[in-house]
């Protein structure tokens, strides 16, 4: 086993030599550790100074338990068979030590052995435990009871299962006799235990539920703060999983939770809130907690405010803090999120729904662990969303003191519950916004760093109607504020403000074209005083703008403003610097919105690219061959490099060709979407369908070997791979014309299956809609005898989509192939001609194919039948063939 320490260090930071002797300390320890595991007894020795060496300080003893518990994780299964035994003999006999960390260490060692597939070959371990349960020694009960508490972490479902012979049956009853225990140590542990299986719906547990509720009622005004956690935790998932026994009782353990979340120990307040999260799931929230509104809100309201351990936590007394280094620690990993390709509906861009973006967290994100502001300011989202603005009469008087009150902290709070119900709210919240929005821009000027952030949030969250609005009323200063914001001396201000400019982006997009020299100048400055968390944000504040306004950034001036710094960090990143995924991601939209503008620095760019899916293929192939000598690739690197060159290929259109013509991308192309990563093989097919429309000359000779790939890929388990898979093929059918015949056959049952899957995505229906109709186009003979398969939903799918290119051709396909096959299409005809309707403005030729179709159905059947057939249409549907088609 080899182990690697890596270490993090901020470049330029000075720290290396004092990290440097640190990892050698490490390296050296895990070798020397390494080498002792090399003799058996070295186990024997840990285990003897954990459970005997009562002569050494705890601290050493735990150590030496914690090691052996790693060394037990690591290498169980070589340990002697007579080790073992001594270790798991030692355990049990010594469960009872005087010293509760010596207890923890021993109860933490049990369930690691355990875990490695040890309770059924430790048959005696789960009833001695539970017999030492019944000491009269308070030491043994309780340090039984924390193994017990471990082990039901670690493996309730196994100690549900018949591999054990259900030992649940016996341990649910003992554990609840502990619940009138004189210790609250050994209550709190036996409510722990019995909580691990009400998410399960352990059938142990499920015979023994009323018992079980009513001993958690008995415990509920308990003066031990851990056993009230615990029986708010229990309530909160039984709430989940047996409602129908909580219903009788719901009015009482309202009030109770009311009384909860105000607990003085914030962490049982922060259990009890959870509850109101939870309820507002269940279909009975509004009729339980309609009664209870009037005492709720303010509750929450109040939980939103900072304690001061935040307020520490945060520095929220720090104001310029732009200068300070970024520690690692304080950067969250990143997941590159691939290319999907989508098509445009008639209400707007994409698709409202399907992907929705997780990322809108409330404000503290530097705070990750979850409190009772995050926690309170959730719960008032969640309900404002069930309630809707029946929730206003409860919070507009507290809202007015709150977000004008002279103590910062309580403003502060104000702002974020404005934020909080912004969504659920927003009909009702209507007519204060104009006097709200201006005052909460002016927040942003506060002296309080923390004021102006979460001023930012709650702005973005009401970005919406901010640009529905005439622009010099609302969005002219808001942004202004905002880009002000973006150059604040404080990070999270930064942070907040950068990221409530990416959704001000999305909101306003083409509305921002007059702004954009002065949008550009502040987020290039930017660059240049940004810390590294900040920088990442930053690229997405930059890729959303270019995706918001996209050809309009095609300036020389804002090229001129844009591509330098985005070059120069392009430069200093090395590749395996994951800060090359963002960067990455924005390049491509970049590059998309640009065009021909991208065209000076396309060529390294590209180059690059295609390096890194060469690195990570090399390595992927070193890792399958020696898994033993070779670390396994980060594929993102990838999967963000094959996006880039579609977003190259989109952009810069034929421009591309040279650049393919120099390098191996298609045969790197080819590995790609054999990868066994599905985000691989889905950023691939994105590869495919745009290399094929911007150069495709040098994808045609590759057609052989890719189709029966892309066939192998028509597998709706992975949506997003099918979807790009299905796409790449209605391009590759456009361009190969007749000569796709022998190809048909390789994905058109596929196609017509996924067409009539019931559940399936809306996006993904549409793609195979358009690529059936294309593959129709090219050859209408090989497609046409299955019309009556697909037609009435290839129809419905294709309604709403606006009228564009693809459209187009799928539409020229289906007309072909009922030329070919007009007996396919009869019983479904109504739904040819709702499909027809949709269109604005077909091309001329396109009109005279529709109406020839119409009108010899009409003809074929007759006048009177027509008539008859015509009255089942809706009225919108008929006045529109009558106008268009005179049918």
């Amino acid at each position: 086993m080899r182990t690697v320490i890596s270490s993090h260090r901020d470049r330029d930071s000075g720290e290396a030599k004092g990290r440097c002797d640190f990892n050698n300390c490490c390296s050296s320890f895990c070798a020397k550790l390494e080498q002792l595991n090399q003799f058996p007894d070295f186990n024997n020795y840990l285990i003897f100074v954990l459970t005997r060496l009562k002569s050494e300080d705890e601290p050493t003893r735990s150590l030496s338990g914690l090691i052996l518990k790693n060394n037990v994780k690591a290498h169980y299964q070589n340990f002697p068979p007579a080790v073992a035994d001594f270790i798991k003999q030692e355990c049990l006999s010594n469960i009872g030590d005087p010293s509760p960390l010596i207890r923890a260490t021993i109860g933490i060692l049990i369930t690691t052995i355990a875990s490695k597939g040890e309770l059924q070959t430790w048959p005696e371990l789960l009833p001695q435990l539970c017999n030492l349960l019944n000491s009269e020694d308070y030491n043994t009960c309780e340090g039984s009871f924390g193994a017990l508490q471990k082990i039901c972490e670690d493996s309730s479902e196994l100690l549900d299962s018949d591999a054990l012979n259900r030992p649940l049956n016996i341990m649910i009853p003992k554990f609840l006799q502990f619940f009138k225990h004189c210790s609250p140590k050994i209550r709190s542990h036996a409510i722990a235990c019995v909580n691990q299986f009400i998410i399960g719906r352990a059938q142990a547990l499920m015979d023994n539920i009323d018992t079980f509720i009513e001993s958690l009622f008995a415990l509920a005004a308990d003066e031990d703060s851990e056993v009230r956690k615990n029986v708010c935790r229990a309530l909160v998932m039984l709430l989940e999983v047996r409602i129908d026994r909580l219903i009788p009782h719901m009015h009482s353990i309202v009030q109770y939770m009311l009384q909860r979340t105000q607990d003085p120990d914030e962490n049982v307040a922060l259990e009890a809130c959870e509850f109101w999260l939870t309820l507002a799931e269940q279909p009975i929230c509004k009729e339980v907690l309609s009664g209870h509104l009037v005492q709720l809100i303010p509750i929450l309201v109040n939980g939103m405010k900072y304690s001061e351990i935040d307020i520490i936590l945060l520095k929220g007394d720090v104001e310029e803090d732009e200068a300070i280094p970024d520690s690692e620690q304080d950067i969250k990993p990143r997941f590159h999120k691939s290319r999907t390709v989508t098509l445009q509906h008639e209400g707007g861009e994409g698709e409202e729904g399907e992907d929705i973006d997780e990322d809108d967290d409330d404000d503290d994100d530097t705070l990750s662990d979850w409190n009772l502001r995050k926690c309170s300011a959730a719960a008032l989202d969640v309900l404002a969303n069930v309630f809707r603005d029946e929730l206003l009469p409860h919070l507009l008087p507290l809202l007015k003191d709150l977000l004008f009150h002279p103590d910062w902290v309580v403003k502060e709070s104000g702002i974020l519950v404005l934020g909080a119900i912004a969504e659920g709210c927003v009909q009702g919240m209507v007519p204060y916004l104009p006097e709200l929005i201006p005052h909460l821009i002016q927040c942003l000027c506060d002296k309080k760093a923390l004021v102006r952030s979460i001023a930012c949030w709650t702005l973005s969250r009401y970005a919406h109607w901010v640009v529905s609005q005439p622009p010099d009323a609302y969005l002219k200063p808001l942004m202004t504020e905002l880009l002000k914001r973006i150059l604040d001396g404080n990070k999270r201000v930064q942070e907040a403000a950068c990221s409530a400019f990416a959704t001000l982006e999305e909101e306003a997009c083409t509305e921002l074209v007059p702004y954009l020299g002065f949008i550009l100048d502040t987020l290039v400055f930017a660059f240049g005083k940004y810390q590294h968390k900040n920088l990442l944000i930053l690229y997405d504040a930059i890729g959303t703008l270019a995706d918001s306004v996209g050809h309009h950034l095609n300036q020389p001036e804002y090229i001129q403003k844009l591509m330098p710094p985005l070059i120069q960090k392009w430069n200093e990143l090395k590749d395996e610097d994951k800060d090359l995924f963002p960067l990455l991601e924005c390049l491509s939209s970049v590059a998309t919105a640009l065009q021909s503008g991208f065209l000076p620095y396309c060529e390294p760019v590209y180059q690059r690219c295609v390096t890194l899916v060469q690195k990570t293929l090399a390595q992927a192939m070193m890792y399958n061959q020696h898994p033993e000598q070779y670390e396994a690739p980060d594929k993102d690197f990838m999967i963000v490099a094959l996006d880039l060159l579609s977003g190259l290929a989109e952009g810069l259109g034929g421009h591309v060709e040279q650049l393919v013509a120099r390098s191996n991308i298609m045969t790197l192309l080819f590995q790609c979407m054999q990868d066994t990563m599905p985000e691989v093989r889905q950023s691939s097919f994105a590869l495919l369908g745009d290399l094929t429309k911007a150069c495709f000359l040098h994808v045609k000779p590759c057609i052989a070997e890719f189709m029966p790939i892309l066939g192998l890929n028509l597998n709706p388990e992975f949506i997003s791979v099918c979807n790009n898979a299905t796409w790449a093929i209605g391009e590759i059918s456009i361009q190969m014309g007749v000569e796709m015949e022998p190809y048909v056959g390789l994905v058109l049952n596929h196609l017509v299956e996924i067409i009539n899957r019931p559940n399936t995505p809306k996006t993904l229906l549409e793609n195979t809609a358009i690529t059936i109709g294309r593959l129709g186009y090219v050859c209408p003979q090989e497609v046409a005898p299955m019309l009556p398969q697909f037609i009435r939903p290839w129809c419905q799918s294709l309604r709403n989509i606006r009228d564009n290119e693809e459209k187009d051709s799928a539409f020229r396909g289906i007309c072909l192939m009922i030329g070919v096959n007009p007996g396919g299409v009869v019983q479904d005809f109504i739904f040819f001609c709702d499909a027809v309707a949709s269109w604005m403005n077909p091309k001329e030729d396109l009109r005279d194919m529709f109406y020839k179709i119409l009108h010899g159905f009409k003809d074929q059947v007759g006048e009177e039948n027509w008539q008859q057939f015509s009255e089942q249409f809706p009225p919108q549907l008929k006045e529109r063939l009558s106008a268009c088609y005179g049918v």
